[in-house]
């Protein structure tokens, strides 16, 4: 064979091979989808629904139910409402071991000292804040206007929790009305049985104080489940984040507009309210205030 019949033979062979190594990886590719031609159709619409579906229910979560909107305020968003000069926190065990004497000297809220502080004090029928018993005592030896709260639980009865609180919280005058926090609806209940659930806890608790208590919940929360008449006649604390004003068109006495609030002596994030008065108004609020 010649040296001119060996080359072309040669690349005669590397031709050849070029093409069946290129339609190997023609085969390789198209036999990795090849699977996916086999899927049937419907699958491919369930797919996409379900996908749909998740975006959804995204939405819903952090933007539209009652309670979805407060996870943004950890990312710093928060805002502070202009002309009101009343400002409090409210706290937990979550706010950790408080530094009192630091937060009495240095705290101010938009140049304004803090006046209020309202403490959790019970959840459902048998829970207790660790941290509650020494925030309790410290609010008012610091000189602070100072409140307890309840966290409703829907594990309880209604009685159970309002005993539950009056057993380990013992407001006297010069403290706020006590408060009940209500944050989620029971499922597979009517609206009708919850209203008269919450009524029994403040019936129980108003008889004891002679007070109205106060009603925290979200603005949306509070439009869906308690927008009966017979709510108006207590004082709202409403909890309303990323806007100027509060879009609740009825009364409210407080505002908690942001859970990302900074202050000394306290470690992490807390909770920043403003009251809707003056400082006389908020003092008259507290029990005992009709005997001064």
């Amino acid at each position: 064979m010649s040296a001119t019949t060996r080359k072309t033979t040669r690349r005669n062979r590397n031709t050849s091979t070029s093409k069946r190594r290129r339609r190997n990886g023609s085969s390789a590719h198209f036999s990795f989808f090849l699977p996916l031609m086999h899927i049937p159709r419907w699958t491919w619409w369930l797919g996409g629904i379900l996908i749909a579906a998740f975006y959804i229910w995204a939405f819903y979560y952090f933007f539209v139910s009652p309670t979805g909107f407060r996870w943004r305020a950890l990312y710093g968003d928060a805002k502070y409402p202009e002309g009101y000069e009343i400002h409090g926190i409210d706290i937990s065990h979550y706010q950790g071991n408080i530094d009192w004497s630091e937060l009495q000297g240095n705290a101010l809220i938009e140049n304004c000292p803090l006046r209020f502080i309202i403490i959790k004090s019970t959840e459902g029928s048998t829970r207790v804040d660790p941290n509650f018993k020494d925030n309790f005592y410290q609010a008012r030896e610091y000189g602070f206007i100072r409140g307890a709260y309840h966290f409703w639980s829907n594990k309880s009865s209604a009685r159970a929790q309002a005993y539950h609180f009056l057993n380990n919280v013992h407001l006297e005058d010069g403290d706020l009305p006590p408060v009940l926090d209500i944050e989620h609806m029971p499922k597979d209940t009517p609206v009708e049985d919850f209203q008269r659930d919450v009524l029994t806890w403040l019936h129980i608790v108003e008889d004891k104080y002679h007070v109205k208590p106060i009603i925290y919940t979200y603005y949306k929360f509070k439009e869906q489940y308690l927008s009966a008449p017979v709510f108006d006649d207590y004082p709202y604390w409403i909890a309303h984040y990323y806007v100027d004003k509060v879009e609740y068109k009825g009364k409210w006495k407080f505002w908690q507009h942001t859970d990302a609030g900074k202050l000394p002596g306290i470690k992490g994030y807390v909770d920043f309210n403003i009251y809707n008065g003056s400082y006389y108004d908020l003092r008259m609020l507290t029990i005992g205030a009709e005997n001064e």
